[in-house]
């Protein structure tokens, strides 16, 4: 069975543009780019080629990754309810062991920006926190067999 990639119609619609820009824009730039490389010559020396086939590879990787996740797409319904956490919830959580807040927003994978503050609700935090209310305790199991607790604070 397929892994399932949950996101709102909204993160399904922003995945569908980029892979339209890339299937209709990018490749053709990144095409025109070999073929004015290959113009030069000798192939073997030619650091422009070479860069050009490796952004190529990257992009048609990234053109595959997107079809994967469009095709196994769970759109779920955007909730507004804040009375308990789900996808696109922003939560403010206290840690007693560092003694400090957080804000995270959780989000599908397709959208991870740990440095903006963007989770996975697959990742241990994300799972921890789903349909919990303010003022729940959760306990959070890192990979390493450890753990740590977290208390809502706000839900937004």
């Amino acid at each position: 069975m397929a892994e399932k990639f949950v996101m709102t119609q909204k993160n399904l619609d922003d995945l569908k543009k980029e892979l339209d820009y890339l299937v209709k824009v990018k490749r053709f730039e990144i095409i025109e780019r070999i073929a004015e490389a290959r113009s030069h010559g000798d192939l073997s020396e030619n650091a422009e080629y070479d860069a050009a086939r490796e952004e190529q590879r990257s992009n048609e990787g990234k053109i595959a990754e997107l079809e994967y996740k469009i095709k196994n797409a769970d759109v779920r319904e955007e909730v507004s309810d804040n009375s308990y956490v789900h996808l696109n919830s922003v939560v403010t959580v206290y840690d007693d062991d560092m003694e400090e807040e957080a804000v995270y927003t959780i989000t599908s994978v397709t959208e991870v920006d740990v440095m903006a503050g963007k989770i996975s609700i697959d990742s241990p935090v994300g799972a921890a926190l789903m349909r919990k209310h303010v003022g729940d305790k959760v306990t959070v199991s890192c990979p390493d067999g450890t753990s740590y607790t977290l208390k809502i604070i706000k839900i937004a």
